[in-house]
């Protein structure tokens, strides 16, 4: 018997497999910074202990009755050691780290959010629940800003410190240089509204007691919209 003949079929080729997109890096993200070595962390440690032996001391006794060498052993340091962290009593009470870390929360905001929205985000997060016990410090040293004339005196160099750091972060999203004209005054005006808003939950607050982070929260919005709508009077 003849054999059966079989027609050939053309070779297929090899599936190939879809190519995977090349994962997207957004190179804006700040990389963080790396983790401070032992001499850093025993300053930062120093820093603290003195600034909360301060703040104890200052609501015992008040601020102009606490002199330095007072807050000195309270925090077993010598004066000099006070004076070589913080110049000046004022200082105590109004540098800290905070600008710095609200420069980072600006930065990972989205690039295309108001400016106005990036600043809000970064004090809600200073002054929310979530800060627990640096939340209740800020606060103590707010309310001596608010009382002491001497705290609020100095304070008016801090905004250009302030501005100086928030408006670098600030520039980086928006493309412009650090001292632009519109960035400095949005900074400015935002930093104002800000500061007002906190000073009025201070002000109203219930006697003796923090105000909450949901009123605090609802006073910079409200402080935020003024500012946005030209502060209509």
């Amino acid at each position: 018997m003849p054999k059966a003949t079989t027609t050939s079929q053309p070779e297929r080729a090899p599936e190939r497999k879809p190519e995977r997109a090349p994962e997207h890096r957004d190179e804006r993200k700040p990389k963080h910074a790396p983790e401070p070595g032992l001499r850093e962390r025993k300053k930062i440690k120093t820093r603290r202990a003195i600034r909360r032996a301060a703040l104890r001391l200052f609501a015992e006794q008040g601020y102009e009755a606490t002199p330095v060498d007072r807050i000195a052993a309270a925090a077993d340091v010598s004066p000099s050691t006070v004076s070589r962290y913080f110049p000046a009593k004022e200082d105590i009470v109004l540098t800290d780290e905070y600008d710095a870390l609200m420069a980072e929360a600006i930065r990972e905001r989205p690039p295309d959010e108001p400016p106005a929205a990036s600043l809000r985000h970064a004090a809600v997060g200073l002054l929310g629940p979530s800060a627990g016990a640096e939340r209740e410090e800020l606060l103590a040293r707010l309310v001596l800003v608010r009382q002491v004339p001497a705290l609020r005196a100095r304070m008016s160099g801090g905004p250009a410190d302030n501005g100086a750091l928030l408006g670098e972060a600030l520039a980086e999203r928006s493309g412009r240089a650090p001292d632009d004209f519109a960035v400095r005054v949005a900074v400015g005006a935002t930093l104002g509204a800000l500061r007002e808003a906190i000073f009025h939950c201070l002000d109203h607050r219930p006697k003796e007691s923090a105000p909450s982070a949901h009123d605090m929260a609802a006073a910079i919005d409200r402080a935020l919209d003024l500012l946005s709508r030209g502060v209509p009077l």
